[in-house]
């Protein structure tokens, strides 16, 4: 039986130190990536020098900010460049006007988006580190900024690639990429022809109810696609009873080894983590007891 290539591709960048790996063009890249989110550690563009990125830094308009929950808050950037692309579950490099640091966020909106309205979604913390902290204390609507997308990790088939399950696992703000490949995923099931997404399911883990983010829109495609994707959101520090309608959805406690073998094939199985680097160690160490392969669990780790 031949192997498809893109097992052999991320099997190649499994042996690899963290911060490194292997781009490839096509339906998925393997991302061993550790990126520090505090200020006093290394910069950045330091972090990510081994990771793909673009060459050149494309203008765009903040043209839209929401705040998704209390410590959250939402960009809508007009991107009005032809050649700016990017895919689902990568980074922009967020140059600010006047300001030396250089911002790293993950895009939380899918390529689709982009592609209908030219505009992309950042969500991002609060933190001190200078360019969340302008974020969330200077940026105005037409604030003017400069972006370039970078990164390993992402889900990008070609209409002739194999059917995958997804299973995507986010712990905090590590739901921003994988939200990316979720409504991608989304997109590509609304799509008459081309490549067509096997079963889906996000497991999505916070404190509470009020971080978990995009949580009324996850709601949505789930009604959209009830056969194809699925969803459960796990608080591991709910004060108060959940809302009515997120409790079909939502569990007290971590996400656990029983959920993860319901959606756990060995061979058309392909796992997405993002979050903390604890919670990532955990859940590969338990996806490979239930027999999913090395090369089939991509993550990338945000101190």
């Amino acid at each position: 039986m031949n192997v498809p290539w893109f097992i052999k591709a991320a099997a190649r960048s499994v042996g690899g130190s963290v911060g490194s790996a292997v781009s490839r063009s096509g339906l998925l890249c393997s991302s061993r990536t550790s990126r520090k989110m505090s200020s006093r550690q290394a910069d950045h563009l330091e972090r990510t020098a081994s990771n793909y990125r673009q060459e050149g830094l494309f203008s765009a308009r903040v043209c839209g900010i929401t705040d998704e929950s209390r410590k959250v808050r939402r960009l809508q950037l007009e991107v009005p460049h032809p050649d700016f692309s990017f895919r689902a579950g990568q980074w922009v490099d967020f140059y600010i006007p006047g300001m030396e640091k250089v911002g790293g966020f993950s895009v939380c909106s899918s390529p689709g988006l982009l592609q209908r309205t030219g505009v992309i979604e950042l969500a991002v913390k609060y933190t001190e580190h200078p360019p969340a902290h302008w974020i969330h204390t200077k940026c105005t609507v037409d604030s003017g900024v400069e972006l370039r997308v970078g990164g390993d990790f992402f889900f990008d088939p070609r209409p002739s690639d194999p059917t995958v399950d997804l299973l995507l696992v986010a712990g905090g703000v590590g739901i921003n990429p994988l939200y990316s490949i979720l409504l991608h995923t989304a997109d590509l099931l609304r799509q008459p022809s081309g490549y067509r997404p096997g079963h889906a399911h996000l497991c999505y883990s916070a404190k509470n109810t009020e971080e978990l983010l995009f949580k009324n829109s996850i709601i949505g495609v789930l009604h959209e696609f009830p056969d194809k994707i699925s969803c459960n959101f796990h608080v591991t520090q709910q004060g108060c009873e959940v809302e009515p309608y997120l409790q079909p959805h939502t569990t007290s406690g971590r996400i656990s080894e029983e959920e993860l073998r319901r959606y756990v094939d060995p061979v058309r199985t392909l796992c997405y983590l993002c979050g903390p680097p604890p919670m990532i160690e955990s859940v590969s160490t338990v996806l490979q007891r239930l027999g999913l392969p090395q090369n089939r669990i991509l993550f990338e780790k945000w101190w």
